[in-house]
Parts: structure tokens; C-alpha cells; sequence
């Protein structure tokens, strides 16, 4: 409804959500000094997914061995901070009413959780034979956990930017 129809009928559009009390309680709980530990943990992840496809893609181009165990390092330790990230996210979406009340919240964990399901899977596959890995699964399973990373980073980003969730001041 534009703003023009709502002045002719007086109708208000409301959200329900932002009625509830908590709707406005959205400060981390999970920070240090507060810096959101979330915020802090979750860049690793990230950038190493993008890492590993990387090496594959370098390994792909030169045959070096090289980027072949550079991806296996890349993508156990995506995996292992994502650990990180992962508890520190669930952490916050499980003690802040603010953050547990909005659908987004959900989608994103839901994405997050298939995002180290995949981190899991590459590097778990990588360690049967590092160089033997990179194709062609390697480098496919790489691709898509760039772009699952890349959605649940949208969402992550809508939630602090938009919401300001799990930000040191929310409200």
C-alpha cells in the first residue's frame, strides 16, 4: 500500500512483530568488551571458502600441487571456524528474544547450518586424496559453497544492517 492510498483510508499498516516487547532487544549477549563475537568469528569462514575455490581454481590452471593442499587447509579451517561461528550465532539467536522473534533470524541459521554441512563435506572429501579431490568434485563443491556462503552472508548482513541484530547497540 502506498503512503498516499494509506492518508486516503486511514488505514495503518502494522507488523506484528514489531508490536512484541522484546522487538526492540536485539544487543548481543555473546561479546567481548562488546564486540559481538559472531560478527568477529563469521569473516573466517567466509573468506576462506572463497580461499579454498581459489586454490582450486589456481590448482586447475597450473597443476601445481601446491594449491591442491593449500585447498585442504583452506577448506578444514573454513570448516573449523565456521564451528566457531556457528556456536556463537546460535548462542545469540537462542538468548536474545529480539533476535529468536524474526523469521530472517531463522532463515539465515538454516542456511549457516547447510553452509558447515558443506564445509564439512568438502574438506572431509579432500582428506581421501587432496590433489586426486580437486576435479571434478572438488572444485563444484567449492563453487556452490561460494555461493551458499554468499546467501547466508546477504542474510547475515540484511539482519545487522537492516535490524541492527546482534550489534553491540541494537536499539
Amino acid at each position: 500500500m502506498t503512503q498516499q492510498m494509506r492518508q486516503e483510508t486511514g488505514s495503518e499498516l502494522t507488523d506484528p512483530i514489531a508490536q512484541h516487547p522484546a522487538y526492540g532487544v536485539t544487543e548481543s549477549r555473546i561479546a567481548l568488551w562488546g564486540h559481538p563475537l559472531h560478527a568477529m568469528t563469521v569473516a573466517f569462514p567466509v573468506a576462506l571458502t572463497f580461499c579454498t575455490f581459489g586454490a582450486d581454481a589456481l590448482h586447475l590452471l597450473s597443476g601445481d600441487e601446491f594449491w591442491a593442499r593449500a585447498g585442504v587447509w583452506a577448506a578444514g579451517t573454513a570448516f573449523l571456524f565456521g564451528l566457531a561461528a556457528a556456536v556463537t550465532g546460535t548462542m545469540e539467536l537462542l538468548m536474545v528474544r529480539g533476535i529468536r522473534i524474526r523469521a530472517p533470524a531463522w532463515t539465515h541459521a538454516v542456511i549457516a547450518v547447510l553452509l558447515l554441512a558443506l564445509l564439512g563435506a568438502n574438506w572431509g572429501y579432500r582428506m581421501q586424496g587432496y590433489e586426486a579431490a580437486v576435479l571434478p568434485y572438488g572444485i563444484l563443491l567449492s563453487g556452490f559453497n561460494v555461493l551458499v556462503v554468499s546467501a547466508t552472508g546477504w542474510h547475515g548482513g540484511k539482519l545487522v544492517f537492516d535490524y541492527r541484530l546482534g550489534t553491540s547497540k541494537g536499539s
